[in-house]
């Protein structure tokens, strides 16, 4: 064994560090040692400078792998971010109302949100832009298409797991609800949603994204009980958003096909 004052040559201490890396997982300070040791040598920092570079590119590596593993673990259908969000092509939407959501704040109060407008109005890229936002900030966040998720729930009950299923839907922090009003719930798939809703009121926010106006909610859930019921539970202390009438992504396209004929 080697005495604490015998120094080790370069190599050898190359291979320690290395290994030590490899048993303590520090997989960004394994990659990295060799460039913070050259610039550190370079910039002349203390040894207190040298080792505070080392272990913040490791805490700030594993803080990107937590939220890339988040956003993975969240189901998006596709990639959206807010700072890609398009203020310009629809003036229904409130910057400062968007910047103030990506704060977060309503969800560590459990408060829900809906997105109400047309197709193409921006409704998905807000709600998996705000639930990107969220799980870059640590919450725990889970996508779902409504017809999906509502078949997930049939399923689960024909399977003697709906507790299971709907605790699972409980626990995490945001639950963004894509495409609501599309179509017709009959009435287990409507109640079994209703479940959800509940299992998270004032605890757990949603946020729900629909082409329809609350007035039109009884095409989706016929019994107009429980209708008014979950508008109460999307609403209650909630932000409604409506994004409008006008589709953005048909004005884009148009806007596109007319660049191409100018000749």
């Amino acid at each position: 064994m080697t005495s604490p004052h015998h120094t080790l040559t370069e190599p050898a201490s190359d291979a320690a560090i290395d290994t030590a890396c490899r048993v303590l997982r520090l997989p960004t300070m394994r990659a990295q040692f060799g460039d913070i040791v050259s610039r550190a040598e370079r910039e002349h920092l203390s040894y207190r400078g040298f080792l505070a570079e080392l272990l913040m590119a490791e805490c700030e590596d594993r803080d990107r792998r937590r939220s890339e593993r988040r956003i993975r673990a969240a189901g998006f259908p596709r990639q959206k971010w807010l700072s890609d969000f398009d203020y310009g092509a629809n003036a229904n939407i409130s910057p400062a109302v968007i910047n103030n959501l990506a704060t977060c704040e309503w969800i560590r109060k459990g408060e829900p949100l809906c997105l109400i407008g047309d197709s193409g109005t921006g409704k998905s890229h807000l709600l998996i832009g705000l639930g990107t936002a969220a799980a870059m900030a640590g919450y725990r966040v889970r996508y779902a298409l409504a017809a999906k998720l509502v078949n997930e729930l049939v399923e689960a009950a024909d399977e003697k797991q709906l507790t299971k299923t709907i605790a699972r839907y409980g626990r995490v922090d945001l639950l963004c609800i894509d495409e609501l009003g599309y179509l017709e719930l009959d009435r287990r798939g409507a109640e079994m949603l209703f479940q959800v809703l509940t299992e998270r009121e004032e605890k757990n926010s949603v946020a729900i994204a629909s082409n329809e106006s609350f007035g039109g909610w009884t095409k989706t859930f016929t019994d107009p009980r429980l209708c008014a019921a979950i508008v109460d539970r999307l609403t209650f202390n909630g932000a409604i958003i409506e994004t409008g009438t006008q589709s953005y992504r048909l004005a884009h396209t148009k806007a596109q096909q007319q660049l191409k004929a100018v000749p």
